[in-house]
């Protein structure tokens, strides 16, 4: 392939803080975000929303409802084949990997988290929408959005790296789905999506975050975005929860973002 055939046709900024459940500091680090991922693609931005509301067990359904829509109409517009998405909560995965599934019908899905997010509204404690998009993908999703989306992800097509934090419900999805961990020795071959939650990182290293529960260095995790790219075609790359507490840190955490990113790019 030639330099940079698998770059991004899209960036979308997507700066849903609505489905966390730890929200204060998500803004600035979506903003953040978007500026590090626009040197990457042209950007597109889903407005955020000012609804309120709580509905289907999800609290602030409303506004996340109305956001998904959007960014529906978004990726639909742009006609793009390579997606990087600038979070926002994790939630707003759920509408890109439905938009790269329809196009890509043998998509995988590399979930890169310290936690499962495979609650659904019947079984999350919190109602928070950010632990629920694994198994909104699944099929899972609340009716007025399962509605919109197109076939369910396989759950063979999914897989998990990080992980080590989940509620009952999380483990109960995951053992009746039996879903699986990535193995970095068998790298998948097809087209790829990695979700990657920042909060998957060693907070010692990445300390820009509301939920400090990961284990992953750095360098690693730049290394295993580098080693999908090239062993796979990757379609999807998209980074949440930055939460930094004021500018100086999303200055310092941007520059984990930006080689993130230009890992996804190596061949």
């Amino acid at each position: 392939m030639p330099p940079n055939s698998n770059a991004f046709d899209l960036v979308l900024a997507y700066p849903q803080w609505q489905g966390s459940g730890r929200h204060r500091n998500l803004a600035r680090g979506a903003a953040a975000a978007a500026a590090v991922c626009a040197r990457f693609a042209p950007l597109e931005r889903v407005p955020v929303s000012a609804a309120e509301g709580d509905a289907h067990g999800v609290r602030r359904w409303n506004a996340i409802l109305e956001q998904f829509r959007n960014a529906q109409n978004i990726l639909a517009r742009s006609g793009a084949k390579r997606v990087l998405t600038a979070g926002g909560d994790c939630a707003v995965d759920i509408a890109v990997i439905d938009y790269l599934h329809r196009i890509h019908p043998q998509l995988t899905v590399i979930w890169i988290d310290a936690h499962l997010d495979a609650n659904t509204p019947e079984t999350s404690p919190s109602g928070s929408f950010h632990g629920m998009p694994v198994a909104a993908v699944l099929g899972r999703a609340p009716a007025p959005m399962r509605s919109l989306m197109g076939a369910p992800l396989d759950p063979g097509r999914l897989r998990y790296f990080g992980i080590h934090v989940g509620d009952e419900g999380d483990w109960a999805l995951r053992r009746e789905l039996d879903l699986q961990t990535l193995d970095p020795t068998q790298l998948p071959n097809g087209p790829v999506h990695i979700h990657f939650d920042l909060d998957v990182l060693e907070p010692s290293e990445f300390p820009y975050l509301a939920y400090t529960d990961g284990d992953l260095r750095v360098d690693d995790a730049v290394a295993l975005v580098r080693r999908i790219a090239e062993a796979s075609d990757l379609v999807g790359l998209t980074l949440t929860e930055f939460s930094p507490a004021d500018a100086l840190e999303a200055e310092q955490g941007s520059g984990v973002i930006a080689r993130l990113c230009e890992a996804a790019l190596r061949r």
